[in-house]
């Protein structure tokens, strides 16, 4: 049996979770409620600890598959690029706490995303140390 580096991460934020915090101007931060209903990713299957090239090629499939799926679920939130982000502030429909939230899952995103590259890349090092 192969053992496995990569454990299976859960994306899964609950808005729930996401609206125990509370700004100065007394609004939850919480999701926006047209927002509520994007589908946040699972993340990729986990990669064989002694991971063959056919491992690292799927698995590369998967992760390109993960990142996709999260720059839709950052569409979706309306935060997929910079200039969308800068410009929350300005949306005279969003709370403090919508604004947070909307940062909160962002930032939660990209480094979901950061992770399953790291974990990517450490198996393609640890299958070119044993070549």
């Amino acid at each position: 049996m192969k053992k496995v580096i990569i454990t299976s991460l859960v994306l899964m934020v609950s808005t729930a979770a996401m609206a125990q915090d509370v700004m100065d101007d007394g609004s939850k931060v919480v999701l926006p409620l047209e927002t509520q209903q994007c589908d946040l990713p699972n993340a990729p299957p986990p990669i064989p600890e002694e991971a063959e090239k056919a491992d690292l090629l799927t698995a590369q499939k998967f992760v390109k598959q993960f990142q996709a799926d999260m720059v839709l679920y950052r569409t979706c939130l309306g935060v997929e690029t910079q200039e969308k982000l800068d410009g929350l502030m300005d949306r005279g429909d969003l709370s403090k706490g919508n604004v947070q939230a909307l940062l909160n899952a962002y930032n939660y995103t990209v480094d979901m995303e950061e992770r399953v590259a790291g974990m990517f890349n450490e198996a393609i090092r640890a299958w070119k140390a044993r070549q």
